[in-house]
């Protein structure tokens, strides 16, 4: 049976170690919801929670780990830098006000949340000086497709350590997460679940019965086994603890191919070349 469990820890470049399952909270916006739902997770064994300066939840992530009140290297967290915080300035003002919102010294990985051509390589400059300062232990990005990591090696002085990306059973990204490995970034799932839309899918169902697990069960366990990190997000009590029940099955191969073989290469958000070109998200249906 697979050693790995929920608090399993995965090494970066840098040296620096980050748990391999955590909580995302996006569109958690009701506070004392978040607070609850971070210590739900907490004590299901989640030990990474992934915010966004986006997200306008910092401060309420903020007070649900003071509200652990666990010492801070048990923790992992996660923010990201806005599209209007990009520049150097501008990100490391932004930062600054992120760790204030969030009451935290540090974070431990500080993300570009999308790639944007206006202020490319001065907001990676900022990131590698918010490293040196102690601000952040990790620096990577999100949403970031190859062309844009190839352009970032041309200037960085150290490339990121992990890419977030949309990544689920529809939309595979086998190419993107090779290139990663190639060049010694995680790449971490957001979305890993496709949003539920996947859920009903009948070869998820098949698996899922023989199995006896949750469509989101057998999705999170073809991510582990697949090599991904992975930050499902879910406010509801039993669902984030099912969502950390998947380390005591194993699918066979012939199953994650199965799993493997539903690609079709569909977004469920933004293309990043375009957030690139136009320098912000766009309305996406």
């Amino acid at each position: 049976m697979d050693t790995q469990k929920i608090d399993s820890s995965l090494k970066f470049a840098d040296g620096h170690t980050m748990p391999n399952q955590g909580l995302g909270v996006y569109k958690m916006t009701e506070e004392r919801e978040l607070i609850d739902s971070v210590k739900v997770a907490y004590d299901a064994g989640y030990r990474l929670f992934d915010t966004a300066q986006m997200y306008g939840n910092e401060a309420a992530v903020g007070k649900a780990i003071k509200e652990l009140s666990v010492p801070r290297n048990e923790i992992f967290v996660t923010t990201k830098v806005a599209e209007a915080n990009q520049g150097y300035d501008k990100v490391i003002a932004s930062v600054e006000e992120s760790l204030k919102k969030l009451q935290l010294d540090y974070v431990d990985l500080l993300l570009v949340h999308w790639p944007i051509h206006q202020h490319f390589f001065e907001t990676w400059k900022a990131f590698e000086a918010l490293k040196e300062q102690g601000l952040t232990k990790s620096i990577g990005t999100s949403n970031y497709g190859m062309v844009h990591l190839e352009y970032l090696a041309t200037k960085a002085n150290e490339m990121p350590v992990l890419n977030q990306l949309e990544v689920h059973p529809y939309l595979s990204q086998e190419a993107m997460i090779n290139f990663d490995r190639k060049n010694h970034i995680v790449t971490q799932a957001w979305a890993p679940l496709g949003r539920g839309r996947i859920f009903e899918d009948p070869a998820i169902l098949k698996i899922a019965k023989h199995h006896g697990k949750s469509a989101a069960q057998i999705i999170l366990r073809w991510h582990l086994q697949r090599g991904d990190s992975f930050i499902p997000k879910s406010v509801h009590p039993e669902r984030i603890k099912q969502n950390a029940d998947i380390y005591d099955f194993k699918l066979t191969d012939e199953e994650m191919a199965w799993v493997d073989a539903l690609n079709k290469n569909t977004r469920i958000s933004q293309e990043p070349e375009m957030v690139y070109e136009i320098g912000h998200q766009y309305p996406h249906h």
